[in-house]
């Protein structure tokens, strides 16, 4: 039947090339005719439906090259006679067209690396819009905290809706032999309130190593947040510190709930002793001194675990009392995971609050 069946399979493929280029050429015309209807009546959008529509003439180019191919390839493939072959001189249509046109199509190359390069640029804006919150946070809840010898540290961090977070915590040495364990919450949330409990982490850490009494470093603490700091961002923090060689435990908390104390089989609430932060520039704070025994646990948290809700009901602080008192022996991250998990189970909606939860052993 063909003559020269090789050009007649060639002419095949072609055949079904030219179809897909023309499918997609007449998706690119649909395209660039409802972008140019929808900017019609403005300035913006216009680059984009201009390389809309440079993208569909090069689509209409490749369909009518693949086109002509085709049938000059089937013109051929009937007959041994070269003049059949001249058909395949029609493919010169397409290339005088490229010639023809070949300036707007370096315009139109050039029009298409600004646009990526734009869009190259915008993606590396939200990209570090992206990754800020992130790094931010770690700050301010490190995943990281340091190894203590005699203490077995474990923590939780889940952030609520928002890109920035207002919750912090902290563990650090103020002396050889005592070490300073803290965790706070700003109200409100945004990029103000995560400014004031970077300043207010930070600080509190000058004053916990300047001042033995936690109650002390808080008054200071406020002292300097009500005067040059926003006394609108209420301030919630509970300051622990472990003195190894005295053998004791001192906290003092503004404001903040009730942090929980496993010793001698009892279930301890560490209750606030002063006002929050930047409530009252003058607010008197006195901490409170418990003896520090081998297997007590101290459990602080913020009020995104105790507050998560189902209906009407809260988690509550008993509720976290009586999973520390369930096994208080068991890992101190896991039981901040338990935690955790123990919120989410309750609420019946995914917690929206942030969520900072520690947890120390003296082994």
């Amino acid at each position: 039947m063909f003559a020269q069946p090789w050009l007649a399979a060639a002419a095949v493929f072609c055949a079904i090339a030219a179809m897909l280029w023309g499918r997609a050429a007449a998706r690119l015309a649909r395209s660039a005719r409802r972008i140019e209807s929808e900017t019609a009546a403005s300035s913006h959008g216009r680059e984009a439906a201009a390389l809309a529509r440079a993208a569909f003439d090069k689509d209409l180019h490749a369909t009518l090259l693949y086109s002509v191919i085709t049938v000059g390839l089937a013109a051929a493939s009937l007959s041994r006679s070269p003049w059949y072959e001249l058909g395949l001189l029609l493919v010169g249509i397409p290339v005088v067209m490229t010639l023809r046109y070949s300036s707007r199509l370096f315009d139109e190359a050039r029009l298409a690396e600004n646009r990526a390069m734009l869009e190259r640029r915008a993606e590396e804006v939200l990209a570090q819009d992206q990754l800020a919150p992130r790094r931010w946070a770690a700050r301010l809840a490190p995943e990281d905290l340091p190894q203590i010898e005699g203490f077995e540290v474990g923590r939780v961090y889940e952030p609520g809706i928002g890109m920035m977070a207002g919750d912090f915590y902290d563990v650090f040495m103020t002396a050889p032999h005592r070490m300073a364990v803290l965790i706070g919450d700003v109200a409100g949330h945004g990029i103000e309130p995560s400014i004031t409990a970077f300043q207010v982490k930070y600080l509190l850490r000058t004053f916990l190593r300047q001042y033995r009494d936690p109650a002390q470093a808080l008054e200071e603490l406020n002292k300097v947040m009500s005067t040059s700091g926003r006394p609108e961002d209420l301030v919630s923090v509970c300051a622990v510190v472990f003195d190894t060689e005295a053998a004791t435990l001192r906290h003092a908390s503004a404001g903040h709930p009730a942090a929980w104390l496993w010793q001698d089989s009892e279930m301890l609430a560490l209750r606030s002793t002063g006002p929050l932060l930047t409530l009252d520039p003058n607010g008197v704070y006195y901490s409170r001194e418990t003896p520090l025994m081998t297997g007590d646990v101290l459990l602080l948290y913020t009020d995104g675990l105790s507050e998560a809700r189902s209906g009407g009901h809260i988690f509550g602080e008993e509720r976290i009392a009586a999973i520390v008192r369930r096994d208080p022996g068991q890992d101190a991250s896991i039981l901040c995971k338990t935690l955790l998990e123990a919120a989410r189970d309750f609420a019946s909606e995914p917690l929206t609050d942030d969520v900072a939860i520690l947890a120390v052993r003296r082994v």
